[in-house]
């Protein structure tokens, strides 16, 4: 085509190959059955004049589709991007979003806000949406999804009515983590929190007064988990991020603390090794004087020769459910929640309390 002479169309085709503008549509379309010698001169025909195929948009408006799921992440991507879980998550998302024909829109927050501006989620073309740790169902995006009828899956997020929801048993992980350091001798606990809520705070200590907000599920989950299996609260730090250096300030708080833990849960991997890295800086041992657990098994290769004691979560099984009920969900079919299992993964960072 000439310069200047705009996008070439299926009827230029169609004239170029010496067919009918319904049999050049079906090569394209796969819809119908053509010889395979008209398929390859009607493809000789659009290479010669630069036809790529048919216009994603225009395409998408016939269909009512636009092939894009939008996935909301409630934090900023800076921070998502550094944490294993999200990125795994996001990999078995796209696992199975891809041969469906469709592909994700990650709506993050942007300057000082840690979710979606709900002006971008109200113009985006999303045929359904991932909710991925947002706080409540009155953030404004979910608001507007709502408002639009766009359907939802929720992961490990705020529990929204008729929306299916992919969680892992959180609870009964954290409480099995527990057991395993009671086994041990433990009786000195301190924990080391996710943030609680988004958009997330300053991080401290949490106290009475603080445990009444709206709270992540995971967060309340796995919290509650160690203390209803210790009988007691326990002292708890809640970080402003999950990100390692954030479990070393944690860390170096508990440490310091008049009744110094002989064991730390923490409720991320990534966490934990700052946890770690605060002990060490601190002069004690890991082990031998304090011990460190996490949650989620990832890699931590700098910890090494330690081996993390830590809870195995599906991460990428996470985002490949969730993928499979947006699938049921465009094709029409309501799927049942599902509640995936974790395993308990003991490692060189716990053992006995010191003498």
């Amino acid at each position: 085509m000439a310069a200047g002479t705009g996008r070439p169309t299926l009827s230029q085709v169609a004239a170029q190959a010496g067919v009918s503008l319904s049999t050049a549509s079906l090569v394209f379309s796969g819809a119908g059955p053509v010889s395979a010698a008209t398929r390859e001169k009607v493809h000789r025909a659009a290479a010669r004049i630069g036809y790529t195929g048919p216009d994603p948009l225009a395409r998408s408006l016939r269909q009512g589709r636009s092939g894009i799921v939008g996935v909301l992440i409630g934090e900023r991507l800076r921070y998502a991007f550094r944490d294993p879980v999200t990125v795994a998550l996001l990999d078995g998302l796209t696992d199975e979003l891809t041969p469906a024909g469709c592909a994700p829109l990650l709506l993050s927050g942007s300057g000082e806000h840690t979710g979606p501006p709900p002006d971008q989620v109200a113009k985006a073309p999303l045929d359904a949406a991932v909710v991925e740790s947002c706080s409540s169902t009155d953030e404004p995006a979910l608001a507007s999804l709502h408002a639009r009828g766009v359907p939802l899956v929720v992961v490990e997020g705020p529990r929204i009515p008729d929306a299916p929801t992919v969680q892992i048993d959180n609870y009964d992980a954290s409480a099995a983590l527990t057991r395993h350091l009671l086994a041990l001798g433990h009786r000195d606990f301190g924990v080391v929190t996710l943030p609680a809520s988004q958009p997330p705070g300053p991080g401290g200590w949490v106290d009475d007064q603080r445990r009444g907000r709206t709270e992540l599920p995971t967060w309340s989950d796995r919290l509650r988990g160690v203390e209803d299996t210790l009988g007691h609260r326990v002292p708890t730090w809640e970080t402003a991020s999950g990100l390692v250096e954030e479990g070393e300030r944690a860390g170096h708080a508990l440490l310091d603390s008049p009744r110094r833990p002989t064991a730390i849960v923490a409720q991320s991997d990534l966490l934990a090794a700052g946890v770690v890295q605060a002990a060490r800086t601190a002069g004690f041992t890991v082990p031998d004087d304090v011990s460190v657990a996490g949650f989620d098994g990832i890699d931590v290769p700098w910890l090494r020769p330690l081996e993390l004691t830590t809870v195995q979560q599906p991460m990428t099984g996470k985002g490949r459910e969730a993928g499979r009920m947006v699938v049921s969900l465009l094709s029409g079919t309501t799927p049942d929640p599902v509640r995936l299992t974790t395993t308990l993964r003991p490692g060189t960072t716990t053992g006995p309390p010191p003498p």
